[in-house]
């Protein structure tokens, strides 16, 4: 392996480091979509189960220990119950803008892999070549073959690894855009359902208004009977 990377030059080197971030990238969004994800239809129907009991505290609750992007909005949609359902529609989509470059998180770095890898292979095939017919330029001939295998491994190496690492790069990233998109969808399509949810069990509180609205209500002075008298 060091003898196929000391033939490929400075380029296989920069190939493999791109190789090893890559993969670091790849396996750390696999490890971040698998600690998301969760029963989707099993949660909501929990939590609407616990706010038809009005127990808000323990569906915060809920959510917090089950981390999710969808989790995540329901619980800022909990905290906003107390607001209009436009109020809370608009806090969900402010949460949801937020969970997106979450989950794209690294994405656009390896998307950077998948383009610089087999252009890096193309230069280092260019420079073995340029090596290769320099030295032919000075010797005028090909007396020794060994002479031009330098030049011409290197050439072949760094094609041969640039290829490598660009096309699992590249299936990997379309893997992990492509279930970017469907989480997204899949939040633009609960907005919705949650803030009906959480309009049908908003809490009944009373305001100070509806207090204000009954005033006190005191015994007539003329039902009251004369000197020290009850009331008749």
């Amino acid at each position: 392996m060091l003898d196929i990377l000391q033939k490929g030059g400075i380029i296989m080197w920069i190939i493999l480091f791109l190789s090893i971030v890559a993969a670091v990238i790849v396996i750390e969004r696999l490890l971040y979509f698998r600690k998301i994800r969760i029963d989707e239809e099993k949660m909501i129907n929990r939590l609407k189960s616990t706010l038809r009991k009005r127990h808000f505290d323990e569906a915060i609750s809920i959510c917090e220990n089950n981390p999710s992007p969808i989790t995540n909005l329901m619980r800022v949609g909990i905290e906003h119950r107390h607001h209009a359902p436009e109020t809370i529609k608009e806090t969900i989509l402010d949460a949801a803008n937020l969970e997106i470059p979450q989950m794209e998180k690294h994405l656009p770095a390896l998307g950077t892999v998948t383009h610089i890898a087999p252009l890096l292979g193309l230069l280092g095939t260019v420079t073995g070549n340029i090596s290769a017919f320099g030295v032919l330029g000075k010797l005028g001939s090909v007396g020794d073959p060994a002479l031009l295998a330098k030049g011409i491994s290197e050439a072949l190496l760094t094609t041969a690894a640039g290829l490598i690492v660009a096309i699992p790069a590249i299936i990997f990233y379309n893997y992990l855009v492509n279930k970017v998109n469907h989480t997204i969808i899949r939040l633009e399509n609960r907005v919705n359902e949650l803030v009906l949810l959480l309009e049908t069990n908003k809490e009944e509180t009373v305001t100070p208004e509806e207090n204000m609205s009954f005033p006190p209500q005191f015994p007539d002075e003329g039902t009251r009977a004369p000197d020290g008298g009850g009331l008749i």
